[in-house]
């Protein structure tokens, strides 16, 4: 199967998933993952029309996507991987939203930046639903009161919430625990759901999944 039959075929997942769970068609956002694959790889999914991708790393991303902006406007980038500090001005430079806000220093680093940068990005906090000691992402119970920190003290905008539910658990508690938690915190936006849960993810709530494989193919 092409990518574009791929692409299509997922839309089209996404499209059933939103009918079932009774929500309007196109509420939710496609990020397409494509961490691994280089731009010669990326390019048939910009021509089939997708605009919203998601990346790991920020060293990988530069090597590819200044030049795919600059030919494609229009493309929203996310960076859906751990961010260190030291990397915070080349991530706020390149990206146009960040997912994956998780402890303080973090904050302040992109606060910092999108000041001197002048730029204004979107932010999520991303939540470590699982507790899972090797996984990045702010406990549960310690989400909401991070949230309100970043808004208050820091000045940030923080539009949504990012979970990786842990590989071998059912995803459905975690995302109805981040839908919970984003409720409590005053966040619309929920980042959940992967290739092999993303339609799970759209029935409790999601309004992005980030599906990479299915899309793109085994990295």
């Amino acid at each position: 199967m092409e990518l574009q039959e791929r692409l299509n075929e997922v839309r089209s997942h996404i499209a059933a998933a939103e009918r079932r769970a009774g929500r309007a068609a196109g509420s939710v956002q496609l990020v397409a993952v494509s961490k691994t694959f280089d731009a010669d790889q990326i390019r048939p999914a910009i021509s089939a029309g997708q605009r919203v991708f998601g990346e790991n790393r920020v060293q990988e991303s530069q090597g590819k996507w200044p030049e795919l902006k600059a030919e494609t406007p229009g493309i929203e980038l996310h960076l859906i991987g751990p961010l260190q500090s030291n990397k915070a001005a080349d991530a706020v430079a390149l990206f146009d939203v960040i997912e994956t806000i998780d402890r303080e220093k973090i904050a302040h680093a992109i606060a910092d930046e999108m000041k001197r940068q002048g730029k204004s990005l979107q932010l999520y906090v991303q939540v470590n639903t699982g507790l899972e000691p090797q996984k990045a992402g702010i406990a549960p119970d310690d989400t909401v009161a991070f949230v309100d920190l970043c808004r208050k003290e820091l000045g940030l905008s923080i539009e949504g919430l990012m979970c990786i539910p842990p590989a071998e658990e059912n995803p459905g508690p975690h995302f109805a625990l981040l839908a919970k938690l984003a409720k409590q915190a005053g966040v619309e936006k929920l980042s959940m759901g992967m290739s092999s849960d993303y339609e799970t993810a759209v029935a409790f709530g999601a309004t992005s999944v980030r599906v990479g494989s299915a899309i793109f193919g085994a990295r």
